[in-house]
């Protein structure tokens, strides 16, 4: 995309960038790391164990050489007899194999952590590609991995030359030595040398990792237009995020539709206004608004709680001072304790009115000055006659 737009990678790449570039299983990784770690792990490993290591091999070679009567009477009994000879030097050999194995595994993911991606392996008609081809033999990243390669043949030629050289004495007395002291000088100096060649390897890799990340968040960066276009698909378009919150209010409000008929009165204003209020009386708590609406949404209300039997209760002030203060599934606020509780005690003795027991007359609700709201919203300049 920065090829067709002219514009320069410049920017840092995004989490969601590098999230999808390692499910297509690319990270940053060396070659080089694993193999010095796993060249210096197992020189180490038989520095410690060499003695051991190099006795067993030897009793097992001298047991292969070794034959009972019924072995030499039988031949058949031969291949038996080497192939436990052979199961002895795999299993003497088996913890070097191992620790290999794990060093391997643990080196591998040090530079870009462990990943399994079946994208990576995946057929892909890129790579079927010639000029694809062409350009991973002559591009960039081919050259320097020719030069990785040049560099670490040179600088494996020159610590063995060096190591030869500072070894010259010793190898000419060795033709003046016995068997066995020069089989074990010619040890020391092969595991001398591959040592310090192992190190060479690790001064390679030591330089390779950090050009590897490097190397990686380049190819990465993005343009300042794909930074942009990647915004606008994680946060959506325009329209998608209208219609999106066009449904999160339709349940909302169909949720809230719902509620009305827990509710014990509607209080109104009386067209363009109404909220529900829900009361516990058994409880300690002050009502609690379950629904509300505006003009449309108002008479909807309306006419839930008509055909649920929720007594509507013709309050202007206090329906707009309510709508106004109060959030659904919330209580009212405290100035308006007293005005709502004249409201739900005038509902509760109309449910338990009889012929012995008259209603209470309907309270003439007087909302606080400070509660009071125009039917914008906006606070009056002055207090005035309450409907």
């Amino acid at each position: 995309m920065s090829e067709a737009t002219g514009q320069e990678k410049t920017e840092d790449p995004t989490a969601r960038k590098l999230s999808k570039a390692r499910e297509e299983g690319q990270v940053a990784r060396s070659i080089e790391l694993p193999a010095a770690v796993i060249v210096i792990g197992t020189l180490m490993l038989l520095m410690m164990t060499g003695g051991w290591l190099i006795a067993r091999m030897a009793t097992v070679f001298a047991n292969g050489f070794v034959f009972d009567r019924a072995t030499v009477n039988n031949p058949l009994l031969l291949p038996a007899h080497f192939g436990d000879q052979m199961l002895a030097s795999f299993v003497t050999v088996m913890p070097i194999m191992v620790f290999t194995v794990i060093a391997a595994i643990v080196a591998s993911g040090a530079t870009g952590g462990y990943l399994f991606s079946m994208q990576a392996v995946a057929p892909k008609s890129s790579k079927l590609s010639l000029i694809s081809g062409l350009n991973r033999i002559f591009g960039a990243h081919a050259a320097v991995e020719l030069g990785k390669a040049i560099l670490k043949f040179t600088l494996v030629s020159l610590v063995l030359w060096w190591s030869l050289m500072s070894n010259m004495d010793a190898l000419i007395q060795m033709g003046q030595m016995s068997l066995e002291p020069a089989l074990a000088s010619a040890g020391g100096m092969v595991v001398q040398s591959a040592l310090w060649v192992a190190l060479s390897l690790a001064v390679i890799a030591l330089i390779d990792v950090p050009y590897q990340k490097y190397s990686f968040n380049k190819r990465m960066r993005m343009t300042k237009q794909e930074v942009k276009d990647e915004y606008r698909q994680m946060e959506g378009s325009p329209e998608v995020k209208a219609q999106i919150r066009r449904r999160q209010r339709e349940m909302a409000n169909s949720r809230m539709m719902q509620r009305i008929k827990d509710a014990d009165v509607v209080i109104t204003n009386p067209e363009h206004f109404a909220v529900a209020l829900e009361y516990d009386p058994t409880g300690d708590g002050a009502p609690v608004m379950v629904a509300k609406g505006l003009d449309h949404m108002a008479t909807l209300i309306r006419e839930e709680a008509k055909a649920h039997g929720v007594y509507l209760f013709e309050a202007p002030p206090l329906a707009r001072a309510i709508y106004f203060t109060t959030d659904i599934e919330q209580q009212v606020p405290a100035d308006l304790y007293h005005a709502v509780a004249q409201v739900i005690a005038y509902v509760f003795s109309l449910e338990a009115a009889s012929p012995l027991n008259p209603p209470q007359a309907k309270p003439r609700v007087k909302v606080p000055n400070g509660m009071l709201f125009n039917p914008d919203g906006s606070r009056p300049e002055k207090a005035a006659d309450q409907a």
